[in-house]
């Protein structure tokens, strides 16, 4: 390890070196150093509450004046950076934390919090006999031989960020200790009387340990929800603990487990801010919670259902940002996307929608919806529950034991003077019917059905009693869909198409022999956590219904003739949208193979 640090001057020197920032900007941060400094400090004990005023590192004062690098104009010089350049410099590897992949109970055991904060010291892991922990100074020599003693194991650093190191102990100590807290002394009674469907959280600084241990301990699992963009979390119980898992870019992950004396308290937290029956245990229950943070607001909806050993709770996050987006950045290709805008600004008609649970069907019809919305248009909404509040939109959720149905509550919408109805789910005859009956009647209506493919969608509405040349006079266009997920793009890497994978796909092998058909995949880096994929992109089979298919309907046809003359009229398959993506660099070949089916 080395052990002479550099100072800010010579940090600036060897950074001008390598072409990374030039001399005017050292110029400035050397005049600008004391304030910069000073600044900081008071930042730091105000957060600490004047208990303690750290040391500003020089990597660290440094990365906070933020100076754009050099020839990379969309770039600043950030701390993890100057950590990859310490751990260089150190001869230490450097790690971006993954909080992911951080064990929360090894975490707390290990260390206690204060001197973790004290030192900016974070235990990752064991790894057999050594314990690898991340610093933020790689130059301190005394902190590792100190480590070395107090876990009384053999410590093996690694360089990160201060801003990553101490952001991670705050959310998992503060998470841990309220949840440790809770586990000693249960106080049910705790002080849980806003019913307010706004819930205001806290910034996590904010969350001191005056707070009840359960609400703090749900606030911050909420937190690092949003912060690792998890679209579902669950919360499991378990024959001795609870585990608790998040869905991030559809993907389940396992992020820590909570003994199982807290579990029914943390579940009544929940249950109370949804304002559903926290008494009831034996039944599933549906409710939604509106969050406020800072000033973004996002909202979940909860279900509960009892299992083996309790009560699992799911609580899905509507971002406002994804559930309502421009349609061109839904991921049409240009010809699917002029067709579907042409269904939906008819003035009459049914357009349905299918795809499994969780494939982006209610991103697509809220953002159409969107779309249309005005003021001279009257749009109503039935949904099983209502997924996101919009203001612009009339929203009826569907409440069976009160007699609403999709069925009933769309009778009743007939009378309401609708322009477009947005049907939720079609699932009985009744609803089947009525919805082809206001299309029938001026009305423009969208509907979800659960099928594989646009052709499907057909027959599975025909199952449900409509009658073929109902169907067939109302019925404006298919749309099928899937969510793929795209590739990262720090770690894009190109390869190409072997003559297996092309022949999986029934692509045509290039004519000439040497030409290979490119791709890319993704290496996996710490922006993607390893798995190769941020984000994801929807993929749509878009039917539209003429006269050829009209007569199919007419006729009963199954759904393989269907698709062939749907394919003949030069509709694009799942996976022929999905191969578009693939060559356009945004998805992976495993992926495709993942989603769509031939």
């Amino acid at each position: 390890m080395a052990m002479q640090p550099p100072d800010l001057r010579s940090l600036c020197d060897l950074l001008v070196e390598r072409g990374m920032l030039d001399d005017a900007q050292v110029r400035s941060v050397l005049v600008k150093e004391n304030g910069q400094r000073q600044r900081l400090l008071r930042e730091q004990a105000a957060v600490r509450s004047g208990r303690h005023r750290a040391e500003i590192l020089p990597w660290e004062l440094l990365a906070s004046f933020r100076l754009p690098l050099k020839g990379e104009p969309n770039a600043v010089l950030d701390e993890d950076r100057l950590a990859r350049l310490l751990a260089e410099l150190s001869a230490i590897p450097y790690e971006k934390i993954d909080p992911l992949k951080l064990d929360m109970k090894l975490i707390t055991q290990v260390l206690s919090r204060p001197f973790a904060r004290r030192h900016s010291v974070l235990v990752l892991r064991q790894e057999g006999p050594d314990v690898v922990v991340a610093v933020a100074d790689p130059f301190d020599v005394e902190l590792v031989e100190n480590l070395r003693r107090l876990i009384g194991r053999s410590v093996r650093p690694v360089v990160s960020s201060k801003l990553d190191i101490q952001r991670i102990i705050t959310e998992v100590y503060g998470f841990r200790s309220s949840v440790n807290a809770a586990a000693e002394g249960m106080e049910l009674g705790t002080d849980l009387g806003n019913l307010e469907q706004l819930v205001k959280l806290k910034a996590v600084d904010d969350l001191e340990a005056t707070d009840k241990h359960v609400v703090a301990a749900v606030e911050y699992m909420l937190h690092y929800a949003f912060d690792q963009r998890a679209s579902d979390i669950h919360i499991e119980p378990k024959r001795d603990h609870s585990l608790v898992r998040m869905r991030i870019d559809g993907v389940l992950h396992n992020i820590t487990t909570l003994p199982r004396v807290v579990h029914n308290a943390a579940v009544s937290r929940l249950k109370m801010l949804a304002r559903m029956d926290i008494s009831e245990k034996r039944r599933p229950q549906d409710g939604r919670i509106k969050t406020g943070s800072g000033e973004a607001e996002t909202e979940l909806r909860l279900s509960t259902m009892p299992v083996a050993f309790g009560e699992k709770v799911v609580l899905r996050i509507f971002d406002p940002t994804v559930l309502l987006q421009d349609l061109s950045a839904l991921g049409f290709n240009p010809r699917d996307f002029k067709l579907y805008e042409e269904f939906i600004v008819r003035p009459n008609g049914l357009v349905l929608v299918t795809g499994p649970t969780g494939s982006g069907k209610t991103t697509t019809l809220y953002s159409s919806l969107k779309y249309l919305a005005s003021p001279e248009i009257n749009i109503v909404s039935i949904e099983d529950p209502i997924e996101m509040v919009v203001e612009d939109f009339n929203q009826v959720a569907v409440k069976p034991n009160i007699d609403i149905t999709f069925g009933s509550a769309l009778r009743t919408i007939l009378r309401q003077d609708p322009d477009v109805i947005m049907v939720g789910e079609v699932r009985d005859a009744e609803t089947a019917s009525n919805a082809v009956q206001a299309a029938l009647t001026g009305h423009m209506v969208f509907a979800t059905l659960h099928t594989n493919d646009s052709g499907s969608a057909i027959g599975r509405i025909l199952d449900l009693g409509v009658e073929p040349f109902l169907l067939s006079s109302t019925l404006v266009g298919i749309v099928a869909q899937r969510l793929l997920r795209l590739i990262c793009v720090q770690c894009k890497r190109k390869t190409y198409l072997t003559p297996d994978q092309i022949n999986l796909l029934h692509m045509k092998m290039p004519e000439d022999q040497n030409r290979r058909l490119p791709i890319y995949h993704g290496e996996g880096c710490p922006a993607c956590r390893g798995t190769g994929y941020v984000g994801r992109t929807a993929v749509y089979e878009v039917m539209p219904v003429s006269d050829k298919i009209c007569k199919l309907i007419n006729q009963r046809s199954d759904t393989k003739e269907i698709m062939k003359v749907a394919r003949l009229d030069g509709m694009m398959t799942l996976r022929e949208t999905a191969i578009k993506k693939l060559a356009q660099g945004l998805t992976t070949f495993e992926e495709i193979m993942r989603v769509t089916v031939e």
